[in-house]
């Protein structure tokens, strides 16, 4: 009798194993930007910021009801500004990482995870879920699209909801709303 129960659990997990899979994201492969814009009266002045944020882990679950879990080390973030000097992005970063932005010696993992898949066509979901940066919690939505192999989109988050005042001098400073772009490969 066991090793039928047993037989018909697999049998089971089996149908319903098709439509979920959870995989690793292949951090190698995947990629995660930062768009920061600015403003104020001189903001002509002043540079947009682009910030690598390379992915230390997460997991997807593919299938009928898509999740995602990605984590990233506040401390590898690297501002890449391709306008800037070495000197402008040395000072952009140390202000990004330090305790004015980030805090990354205190706060030092950025998470989301997704709580919702709403398919809206054909490899397309808006996913909802929960930020956790700056040791602070919010529910953000992003938008993914599936093509060859590869989840891309992006989500738009205020820095001011988790507890950033968005930094700069007189005249020129960060936007408050940063985009975040992302390009997820699975192992």
């Amino acid at each position: 009798m066991r090793s039928i129960l047993v037989g018909v659990a697999m049998s089971l997990a089996c149908v319903f194993g098709v439509s979920a899979q959870q995989r690793n994201i292949d951090t190698q492969k995947s990629k995660l930007t930062i768009h920061v814009g600015k403003t104020g009266a001189f903001s002509a002045l002043g540079h947009e910021h682009e910030i690598h944020a390379p992915i230390h882990s997460g997991t997807a679950e593919i299938g009928a009801h898509p999740a995602v879990e990605i984590h990233v080390n506040a401390r590898e973030l690297s501002v890449t500004d391709k306008d800037a000097s070495e000197k402008e992005r040395a000072e952009v970063q140390k202000t990004m990482l330090g305790p004015e932005v980030l805090d990354s010696d205190t706060h030092q993992e950025i998470v989301f995870k997704s709580t919702a898949a709403d398919a809206t066509g054909q490899g397309r979901w808006t996913l909802s879920g929960n930020l956790t940066l700056h040791g602070q919690t919010r529910p953000v939505s992003v938008k993914v699209t599936l093509q060859d192999g590869r989840y891309t989109g992006e989500a738009n988050v205020k820095q001011t909801d988790f507890g950033i005042t968005p930094p700069g001098k007189a005249g020129v400073k960060a936007k408050d709303e940063v985009k975040i772009v992302f390009d997820v490969r699975l192992s």
